[in-house]
């Protein structure tokens, strides 16, 4: 699974048979664009979820869908700045990682 950005939606109005009507979405997985089929709604913006092979084409709606991508959540609250500290090993990224203060403030 991949977590990326939905930049903006891709509008393909001449396409095979087999690609029906799904809509695409372009995402920013890091530094690199892919076209991704949308099966829950992202709006640009979001931070989703993404699944490739063979999860896409099932999560797509069929094993013989051509897909390589396809958004299966939208992410509530993501933060890449913090993921990023917490995956260089900055443990003040992670609140669960930092020791609370004791009642009263000694510590």
């Amino acid at each position: 699974m991949l977590i990326c950005k939905v930049l903006k939606p891709l509008v393909s109005t001449n396409r095979i048979a087999d690609f029906q009507h799904k809509h695409l979405q372009v995402v920013l997985d890091g530094s690199t664009q892919k076209v991704a089929v949308d099966a829950v709604g992202a709006i640009p913006g979001d931070w989703v979820i993404c699944v490739g092979s063979s999860a896409a084409r099932e999560a797509a709606g069929s094993k013989s869908y051509p897909s390589d991508l396809t958004i299966v959540g939208i992410i509530d609250h993501w933060d890449p700045e913090a993921a990023k500290e917490m995956a260089a090993g900055n443990p003040a990224a992670n609140p669960a990682a930092t020791p609370a203060k004791p009642p009263g403030g000694a510590g």
